[in-house]
């Protein structure tokens, strides 16, 4: 194995600006200013993510005089805290984070949390997708949209709102998505020449672990149909995390890549017989 330099352990240190009452407050610090191995890896993880938003901030800052990120199915908002923290306040033109989440208590904590330490740029809002989409509380223009760990269809949900607001780049971490395995469980069998593709999820854990990546390969498809060069890579390593799939999406196909993928996205749907889904990933 290789060994891990002291260059590669300090990027994963906590950097001088950062604010030590935040880690605190999102348990990555104990209240006497420790870290354990378990906050350790969920630091690493999160600072991994960043250094893929970050660049994109920073083409975004110089170009335009401010830059609108939405965390999208936000909770604890342990990225937009920590990417406004590590990021955010070293730029010169403001960095405008903003959370939506769907449960009122972690909303409250958020708001609450960003006053304390006076995250100003930083807001958070009780909004379904839909809500979100036509709510006159959030900017009519979004630079940049990220979702961590948005569970099972939440990052359809994430890239509905993205496409609907005609947003420029995307960052999303997807997480136990169990909706497209349940269809295929219902589909045991395919009849005609194609037969044999229901082996791959014959069996319980294929039909699972199938379904799971299938609806990336999709979500991958659609993202390029609506004109995003998108690229899908490890976050961290599998001994960090086993959700660790990243997808990172930004505009620049022309209108025939765009159309090779929509052509390529219906027929795997009708292959696996999956057309229920059409809307979903349309």
């Amino acid at each position: 194995m290789k060994p891990t330099t002291k260059k590669t352990q300090d990027k994963y240190e906590i950097k001088e600006h950062q604010s030590i009452e935040l880690l605190k407050e999102l348990h990555i610090l104990t209240r006497d200013g420790k870290m354990n191995q378990d906050s350790r890896r969920k630091l690493k993880q999160v600072y991994h993510l960043v250094q893929f938003i970050e660049p994109i901030i920073e083409s975004l800052m110089s170009q335009q005089a401010k830059v609108k990120l939405v965390d999208f199915g936000s909770g604890k908002s342990y990225l937009g805290f920590i990417l406004f923290d590590l990021v955010g306040k070293l730029q010169s033109k403001p960095l405008e984070i903003i959370g939506l989440e769907l449960r009122k208590d972690l909303v409250e904590y958020c708001q609450a949390l960003a006053s304390k330490l006076e995250f100003n740029s930083m807001s958070f809002h009780l909004l379904s997708t839909e809500e979100a989409i036509q709510s006159d509380a959030l900017p009519v223009e979004i630079d940049l949209v990220t979702a961590l760990h948005a569970c099972n269809t939440a990052t359809d949900d994430a890239i509905r709102f993205a496409l609907a607001k005609n947003v420029q780049h995307l960052v999303l971490v997807p997480c136990c998505q169990a909706e497209v395995a349940s269809f295929l469980r219902k589909n045991k069998s395919i009849d005609g020449e194609d037969s044999y593709l229901a082996q791959i999820w014959r069996q319980p854990i294929h039909s699972r672990e199938f379904g799971s990546h299938i609806t990336n390969v999709l979500r991958t498809l659609q993202l390029e149909a609506h004109g995003y060069k998108v690229t899908v890579t490890e976050l961290v390593g599998w001994e960090h995390s086993m959700k660790n799939e990243l997808i990172v999406a930004n505009r620049g196909l022309n209108s025939k890549q765009q159309l090779k993928a929509r052509q390529d996205l219906n027929t795997l749907l009708n292959k696996l017989q999956l057309t229920e889904l059409e809307e979903r990933f349309s």
